[in-house]
């Protein structure tokens, strides 16, 4: 069963996809994880992402097709933010289909613009372990010196901006797209992570039982 996890910025797909891989035992693809991880070695793509500027989805599909072919893995996969564009999504069905597996679920977090801006405002990283907190919904623990975190280039309010205006231009859209083909679940992502788990988990079960 392979599962796409939707949302704006800020909306815990992150936090919601560690839970769900910890109960089911997906493999994680997350887009922002595995090009950050290339950025490491890749000078121009380090500055796009910092500038919040967005990889061509042939690069990006690229990047993460390679991910998956190393790891001889195509189902049982949870996807944190991608595909997420038509393009990316007809590229990575094509793909999938070839080896015989489909995107089985999508599952959207909402959350309005007002409390994306104010939570990825709040996002910071640990240097040392790259570990992101959120100083309102998910803060460190006391072990970890709350002076030693930084904010990320893309949490920046222009970096922000840029991807808010993105998300509605190009998700709406592809998730207008996929309800033709793909079952989509929409949940509200500002009540408790837990709160929030509980529903997904139940929704993963059920569709898998179908």
């Amino acid at each position: 069963m392979n599962i796409l996890l939707l949302g704006p910025q800020g909306s815990g797909k992150g936090t919601q996809a560690g839970l769900l891989i910890e109960k089911f035992g997906f493999l994680s693809l997350s887009s922002g994880d595995i090009l950050r991880k290339r950025a490491e070695t890749d000078s121009g793509l380090k500055e796009r992402l910092s500038n919040g500027i967005f990889i061509p989805d042939e690069e990006t599909f690229g990047i993460l097709r390679q991910y998956l072919e190393e790891r001889s893995t195509f189902d049982n996969i949870l996807m944190d933010g991608f595909p997420r564009s038509i393009k990316q999504y007809e590229l990575f069905k094509n793909w999938l289909s070839g080896k015989g597996t489909k995107i089985d679920l999508v599952l959207v977090l909402k959350i309005g613009e007002e409390e994306t801006i104010k939570r990825l405002s709040a996002r910071r990283m640990d240097p040392k372990t790259d570990k992101i907190y959120n100083l309102i919904t998910d803060p460190p623990g006391s072990d970890v010196d709350l002076e030693s975190l930084i904010q990320r280039d893309d949490d920046t309010s222009e970096s922000i901006k840029k991807r808010l205006d993105w998300y509605k231009s190009i998700v709406e859209p592809l998730l207008k797209h996929m309800r033709k083909e793909v079952k989509i679940v929409e949940v509200d992502g500002e009540r408790p992570i837990s709160i929030i788990f509980e529903d997904l988990a139940r929704i993963v079960e059920w569709v898998n039982s179908q």
